[in-house]
């Protein structure tokens, strides 16, 4: 019998939409004439999932008793027995009650695919094997069901139900997904913000991971060898060498451009084990492959470009990173092209980058003025004619004959251009006074000494020394400009890195001044203002030469290391304006960031004497005219008269008193100086005194303080105070017919309150203005105070270590959120863990 298939609908998280889907799939398939069943379907009490289900044949539970209770569950021989085309069985890492014959219901699904009939499913990306713990760092929820990993990748096809977190909280504030009473905790728990944007992104990479195995196996079946470009794979080829961690660095940063970038580490071992890194090293920069994300391999091969780039190909990879050899040139020159040259020349489309580094001498430096050639050079030169000489000899010898002379000077001269070529004027004239006598002595009668018998001879020797002359000046020249002109090349180079280096701002002058050290190949380099060292780089030493160099007229550029040159004196000129003026941009963006508080200051300070002007007058006008009223002589006062006077000085007086006592509390928050008591603090201890306050019972305020909510770490009088003003604002913006709520929820070390009002709300772009000083967002009853009180109420949370943010109301309306770090349990001997 054929087995049937298994299509699995994969969701971030409740809510998305993966039972809607499969049903409406399955309305689809049924329009198509398929036979379509309902083997199980959780509508969770969706109304808009009861109506999708609602014309679809559904297959009836077996029950099944635990302990006195009735449990429903899927009955696999009934549909069995029905053999639809199609069956939908909704949750499928379920664990099925005790008494039924398999523990999941994967393993139902796999008895009913045996059977014959496919099968769509859902699944959400918590109840995957692998990420379960993964899951449980972001959301704090532990899950119990869970899938393993290898029955969901066995599946024919996998899709993900995908929607925005936004829009599911939107969905959920709406009660399209839990009911009202779960609303509030589910918002402030398991589905924040954060958590669902996590959880979305856990679950596309999974998808992308397995359609990433099934492009691979799709490949290997076809034959198909050609990079296909899904998505950016790094390649980071290592030798075990010093320059390890510079690669893995490039590699890692170019993976991260592009999203879901991988990256992966290969060394090729040779066959014969010669060529064998040390251990330790290798093992450290396989650390940082898995400290970066990425997976380390060890391929074996005798030819290693070849290795590495049918590695590359077997994994897709799109960039291929190596490290510049650290051969000399003149090895280089004696062995033929590198690692490198091969690679890029079998890569194909893999793109190769080969990465400079410490070990290849790849800091920057300018070329030294001097000699045209090296000393180095000059060396090998002589080598060569001390070398070359004795073998072109020999070889002329065996095959001399009399018409052979023509061919034995070419054959010399030939040597002397080599040699003029590689070492400059003085290796050639050795060369050719050397190949000269040579000449004379072993071709030129008479043979075997080294008399010249012929004035003939003695000018063809000239000749031969000018030959040599000429063509070692002409070296000479060329290598003294190829010089000059890689010197230029390098100061352009560094100038146009130190222009872009201070456009940059802040990072602009130390990378001036590691530049300059490196540029002058210097120890160390410091800058100084007076005695202070404002900046360093490498470890200058005492014992080196000093040079300083003014920086305008504020600081000093001080280099240890070798003394420089004039022209190189010019340059380090340049260096030191550019300094200036990194230093003076520097300058003038502390004097741009000490301006801004105190332009806040005297936004804030204009707010206050605006407002203090209008709302002190009041409370001190009242108060004023009562006691003058009561203090007249020509007024006679009844009982009631006087004691109505005296209740409006009372309320003035306390008004002004709360007013002053919040301009206060303002300025030790600006200043830093709130003092703050921290103590292990019961919500419900905090809650109804501020109740009591404000004079508010059940008839006005909605309480849910949870169950088993920890204490708090807070100051209780702070406290109390932050949420008599939230609730006043609650009670004063809720319409008539509604209360005010108070929920109280735990999660992940945090307890939250939340206030919720169904007033008008407000805008999420106008959210931060609400806790600015002075601000009424738009309130023309000034009546109601300063407008200090969510100003206050944020800055005395935060004092806390605790947040107050704005959010919506499910239904409309604004939620004001206070979370606050709960206090540690007790342990069996009495302390906190």
């Amino acid at each position: 019998m054929k087995r049937g298939r298994l299509r699995v609908l994969l969701g971030a998280a409740p809510g998305v939409g993966k039972t809607y889907a499969m049903l409406e799939e399955g309305r689809r398939l049924r329009d198509e004439g398929k036979d379509v069943v309902v083997a199980l379907v959780e509508t969770h009490g969706r109304r808009a999932t009861a109506a999708v289900l609602e014309g679809l044949e559904t297959l009836p539970r077996q029950s099944v008793e635990y302990r006195g209770t009735v449990l429903t569950e899927l009955d696999v021989d009934a549909l069995i027995a029905r053999r639809p085309q199609i069956a939908l069985i909704d949750e499928l890492a379920h664990s099925n009650a005790p008494g039924v014959e398999n523990e999941k219901r994967w393993q139902d699904v796999d008895t009913i695919l045996a059977a014959g009939i496919d099968v769509i499913s859902t699944v959400n990306i918590q109840h995957i094997e692998s990420l379960n713990d993964v899951v449980q760092q972001i959301t704090g929820a532990v899950q119990r069901e869970t899938i393993p990993d290898a029955v969901l990748r066995a599946a024919d096809q996998i899709e993900v139900i995908d929607l925005a977190p936004q829009s599911l909280r939107d969905r959920l504030a709406e009660g399209n997904v839990y009911p009202a009473e779960r609303i509030d905790a589910a918002l402030s728990n398991y589905f924040r913000l954060g958590n669902l944007t996590a959880l979305r992104e856990l679950a596309l990479l999974w998808l992308a991971d397995e359609v990433d195995s099934a492009l691979k196996a799709y490949r290997h079946e076809h034959g198909i060898s050609n990079k296909w470009e899904a998505r950016e794979r790094v390649v980071v080829a290592l030798t075990g060498g010093p320059e390890g961690e510079t690669l893995l660095r490039r590699g890692a940063r170019i993976a991260a451009r592009s999203s879901g970038g991988e990256l992966l580490a290969v060394h090729v071992t040779t066959e014969d084990g010669l060529r064998s890194p040390h251990p330790g090293a290798l093992a450290a920069q396989r650390a940082l492959v898995e400290t970066l994300g990425g997976t380390f391999h060890q391929v074996v091969g005798d030819d290693v470009p070849r290795s590495l780039v049918d590695f590359a190909k077997a994994a897709n990879a799109t960039q291929l990173v190596i490290g510049v050899s650290r051969r000399s040139r003149f090895l280089a020159a004696l062995t033929g092209p590198g690692i490198g040259t091969s690679v890029i020349r079998e890569s194909g489309d893999i793109d190769v980058h080969i990465v400079t580094h410490s070990a290849a001498g790849g800091k920057f430096l300018l070329p030294r003025f001097g000699g045209a050639l090296s000393a180095k050079r000059r060396i090998l030169g002589f080598a060569l004619a001390l070398i070359g000489g004795p073998l072109t000899t020999w070889v002329l010898v065996l095959f001399q004959s009399e018409e052979s002379i023509t061919s034995d000077v070419l054959s010399y001269q030939l040597l002397v251009v080599l040699v003029a070529l590689v070492g400059g004027i003085w290796p050639a004239l050795f060369a050719a006074l050397l190949s000269g006598l040579t000449l004379d002595y072993f071709f030129v009668q008479p043979l075997y000494t080294i008399t010249v018998a012929e004035p003939l001879h003695l000018f063809a020797l000239g000749l031969y020394l000018l030959n040599a002359l000429l063509v070692s000046y002409v070296v000479d020249q060329a290598a003294r400009r190829a010089r000059s002109a890689r010197r230029s090349a390098a100061e352009s180079e560094l100038l146009a890195t130190v222009a872009g280096s201070v456009l940059r701002g802040q990072d602009a002058l130390q990378a001036l001044i590691t530049r300059t050290r490196e540029a002058f190949s210097l120890s160390g380099v410091r800058l100084l203002a007076g005695d202070t060292v404002l900046y360093t780089d490498g470890e200058p030493a005492d014992d080196t030469h000093v040079t300083r160099m003014p920086v305008g007229e504020r600081a000093v550029l001080e280099l240890h290391g070798p003394d420089l040159a004039a022209s190189e004196r010019r340059l380090l000129a340049v260096l030191a304006t550019q300094i200036d003026a990194a230093l003076e941009h520097s300058d003038l963006a502390k004097t741009a960031e000490e301006l801004g508080p105190l332009e806040e200051a005297d936004r804030v300070r204009s707010a206050l004497l605006a407002a203090v002007g209008h709302d002190l007058r009041r409370p001190l006008s009242a108060a004023t005219a009562a006691v003058s009223g009561l203090r007249a002589d020509d007024v006679v006062l009844s009982a009631r008269d006087r004691s109505e006077l005296l209740t409006t000085a009372a309320e003035s007086l306390d008004s002004l008193a709360s007013l002053v006592t919040n301009l206060l509390d303002v300025s030790r928050l600006q200043a830093g100086a709130l003092a703050v008591k921290i103590d292990d603090v019961d919500i419900a201890e905090v809650i109804l005194p501020a109740l009591d306050e404000l004079g508010l019972g059940p008839a006005e305020v909605e309480f849910d303080l949870g169950a088993d909510v920890s204490p708090v770490r807070a100051d209780a009088g702070l406290l109390q105070r932050v949420l008599v003003n939230l609730l006043a604002n609650a009670t004063r913006f809720s319409p008539a017919e509604t209360r005010v709520r108070v929920a109280v929820s735990e999660f992940a070390g945090t307890v939250q309150i939340r206030i919720s009002d169904h007033g008008p709300g407000v805008s999420a772009e106008r959210r931060d203005e609400i806790f600015v000083p002075f601000q009424r967002l738009g309130d023309t009853d000034n009546l109601t105070g300063l407008g200090l009180g969510l100003a206050l109420s944020k800055g005395f949370v935060e004092g806390m270590a605790g947040t107050l943010e704005a959010d919506d109301t499910p239904g409309g309306g604004l939620t004001m959120v206070v979370s606050l770090p709960a206090a540690a349990a007790p342990t069996e001997n009495g302390n906190p863990e």
